[in-house]
């Protein structure tokens, strides 16, 4: 961590709420979509996708200056991975915070989604371990890694809110998964037998799949990047310190 970095708990903080609200984002669209168009999946699944693209935007936006707005365990494990080649990135403790905090921020935020639509708090029996689904894992998520990381070493974070959703957005229609592609999304979608809920019989397939998905994303860095491990820092976006009037 450099040293004009927030403090590590302030980072968790921000990790915890914004893993949380994108969950809300995902499964509260989801429940929304499926009362609002209950006989047409094709229709629940846009409403769903859409809701996700503009949240995810501006929770990128919001929190990323804090935290970097990593909001997935894979990211964070890449960006120590790759802090390990320059000294950059995050440390092996921050790591594990951030992995706790996101975890725990899913998990909250499917609860209040339910609560939201009064749909109560239930394990999802949504079983979605295909061959299929699992291969739609591993592309999403390397695509995702690779997008983020590559957008940081040339210097163009500043694009990485738009792109994210944008990516994340066609993802949930180029892939048979949806794109999940974050195993703290993964967990936190157990606890909603909704539209977006997956059994937890599907989870530690769909976990494994996204980090294989998350090495090839980072293989495909290093080719075409050589030089993306000075920027771990800057990923999703820099964190920074606050400004000094405030």
């Amino acid at each position: 961590m450099t040293s004009n970095q927030p403090p590590l708990w302030r980072r968790a903080a921000a990790e915890l709420l914004g893993t949380s609200l994108l969950v809300m984002i995902v499964v509260g669209s989801g429940i929304a979509a499926q009362q609002l168009s209950p006989n047409d999946v094709g229709l629940q699944l846009l409403q769903n996708s859409t809701a996700t693209v503009l949240g995810l935007t501006v929770l990128i936006l919001m929190l990323g200056p804090v935290s970097g707005a990593h909001f997935n365990p894979v990211v964070s494990v890449v960006d120590w991975i790759l802090g390990r080649r320059s000294g950059a990135g995050l440390t092996l403790p921050e790591l594990g915070t951030y992995i706790v905090a996101q975890t725990v921020g899913a998990v909250g935020g499917s609860v209040v989604a339910n609560a939201m639509f009064d749909v109560g708090t239930s394990i999802s029996v949504k079983d979605r371990a295909t061959s299929g689904h699992l291969l739609g894992e591993v592309v999403a998520t390397a695509g995702l890694v690779l997008l983020i990381f590559a957008l940081a070493a040339t210097n163009r974070g500043v694009l990485a809110a738009p792109a994210v959703g944008a990516y994340i957005g066609a993802a949930y229609w180029f892939t048979s998964s949806t794109s999940f592609a974050n195993p703290a999304v993964t967990v936190g979608r157990i606890f909603s037998d909704t539209f977006a809920g997956i059994a937890p019989a599907s989870v530690p397939g769909f976990v494994v799949a996204q980090l294989v998905g998350a090495a090839v994303g980072l293989g495909l860095l290093l080719v075409f990047f050589p030089s993306a491990a000075s920027a771990a820092d800057d990923a999703v976006l820099p964190r920074s310190s606050e400004p000094a009037n405030v």
